[in-house]
């Protein structure tokens, strides 16, 4: 029997490309999450608002006398707005425990110790969330702008309203990207998903009642930009062209929010680097 020696072989093997790891940790999240049915219905539920605005197209269309049902930008500005509550469930259903779970069975330092940065693991569980929150966003605002080209039979409200759809994806990514970024970064200081959760909503309701104080007392709402639910609908209004809801410069909110994220970024890179095996 012939002896083969044990020396060195090279990995003769398919060779993955780097910087691809996230997508593995996305798709695996998104299949775990997607398997549980009380959140599909959950993802139904979601769209119904998407239903009520075309049942809305469709009699502003045929019905001349349902002249109040008219679709305008702001439609789908308030539409987006409505949406919110929807992201803010999701979010805390999909996320609160992304990173306090893998904390909790120590997942975290599997992923680290293999061949996947920080970024492409912090990277991965924003996707599963982007996933979920783009579909109850952005993705039904366009298609209502769809719904409305086929059911008017005309392209002429979407070709005098060609910013609509720039200004559909700056607000769905503004709410996506505050609440993504947010409720991520507080998984990753607590093993409970139950805690990241209430901390996640008091964070939201907690700075909107600061401003309803402030509001309140001065009867201005030039500080709108220390609610973080405010400043995205700040953000949301410009990019609509409507008119503010608030006296706040756009550039407070702009800051605000950008502020928020930056420390969000910040928490993640120190509470994930903080358990990194280096191989």
């Amino acid at each position: 029997m012939p002896i083969h020696p044990e020396g060195y072989r090279p990995y003769r093997g398919a060779r993955t490309p780097s910087g691809r790891s996230w997508l593995v940790v996305t798709a695996a999240g998104v299949r775990s999450v997607v398997g549980n049915r009380l959140f599909l219905g959950l993802m139904l539920i979601a769209w119904a608002p998407f239903l009520i605005r075309a049942v809305q197209i469709y009699a502003s269309v045929n019905f001349p006398q349902a002249s109040f049902l008219d679709i305008s930008a702001a439609t789908f500005r308030d539409f987006l707005s409505q949406q919110s509550l929807w992201v803010f469930i999701i979010t805390v259903w999909v996320v609160a425990g992304l990173i306090a779970n893998d904390m909790r069975s120590n997942a975290l330092q599997v992923y680290l110790s293999k061949p996947m940065t920080r970024a492409e693991y912090v990277g991965g569980k924003l996707g599963i969330l982007f996933v979920f929150l783009m579909c109850v966003t952005w993705v039904p605002a366009i298609l209502l702008l769809v719904t409305q080209v086929l059911l008017s039979g005309s392209v002429a409200f979407l070709a005098a309203n060609l910013y609509l759809i720039p200004a559909i994806t700056v607000a769905s990514l503004v709410l996506v990207v505050v609440s993504s970024f947010t409720i991520l970064a507080l998984s990753s200081f607590s093993k409970s998903a139950r805690f990241v959760a209430v901390t996640y909503a008091g964070l939201f309701f907690f700075t909107q009642a600061v401003f309803g104080v402030v509001r309140a007392g001065t009867g201005s709402t030039t500080l709108s930009w220390l609610s973080v639910t405010a400043s995205v609908d700040q953000i949301t209004d410009v990019a609509f062209r409507q008119p503010p809801r608030f006296e706040t410069p756009l550039g407070a909110s702009v800051a605000a929010v950008a502020v928020l994220v930056a420390l969000a970024v910040w928490i993640l890179r120190w509470r994930v680097r903080a358990v990194e095996v280096v191989s």
